[in-house]
């Protein structure tokens, strides 16, 4: 008997492992149940504006690892992309068939093409009580790909099922 992909996440990050494990373990699942090229999860401090991208998985290593450190994310980052100012809002999670016919309202094309590189994507939002705690991004690379409903429906449930997990990881990072 097989699974169902939201049970399978939901099992996954409810596992008695430590949260960076089991964060790590779910990003596979995503990726693989969206066949994806790349599935990361962006973290976040919302006290202290600060975020980065810390868990990656992807199909192979040809396809680019966009890991980096800390960084402080109310300045500059929502001046450059109308995807993250729309996370830090809580707004809805974008989903994006096709990085090259979206306009300026959804994203900055150049910022896209520079610093991801990819085609298509979703910025899934992981938010508490209006602040933002995390980004799930999977996204394809070289063509475009229409987000179906099914997907949609899965993302969107995902995200509530990562928060918990996600501000468990924050929670033991403690003072930086």
């Amino acid at each position: 008997m097989t699974v169902p992909p939201l049970a399978e996440l939901e099992a996954v990050l409810a596992a008695s492992a430590p949260p960076a494990e089991k964060l790590q373990s779910a990003l596979e699942l995503v990726g693989q149940y969206l066949r994806a090229d790349r599935c990361f999860l962006y973290v976040r401090d919302p006290r202290q504006g600060r975020g980065r991208i810390a868990f990656v998985w992807r199909l192979d290593e040809a396809v680019p690892d966009p890991r980096h450190d800390w960084q402080n994310d109310t300045g500059d980052l929502p001046a450059q992309d109308p995807l993250f100012r729309a996370a830090l809002a809580a707004r809805p999670s974008v989903f994006v068939d096709d990085v090259t016919e979206a306009g300026p309202e959804v994203l900055n094309q150049e910022f896209e093409r520079t610093t991801f590189g990819h085609r298509a994507l979703v910025h899934a939002h992981i938010t508490a009580q209006g602040q933002l705690w995390g980004i799930l991004q999977p996204c394809i690379f070289g063509h475009p790909h229409h987000w179906t409903a099914a997907e949609r429906d899965y993302l969107n449930a995902a995200v509530g099922v990562f928060l918990p997990v996600v501000q468990g990881y924050m929670g033991g990072l403690g003072p930086e």
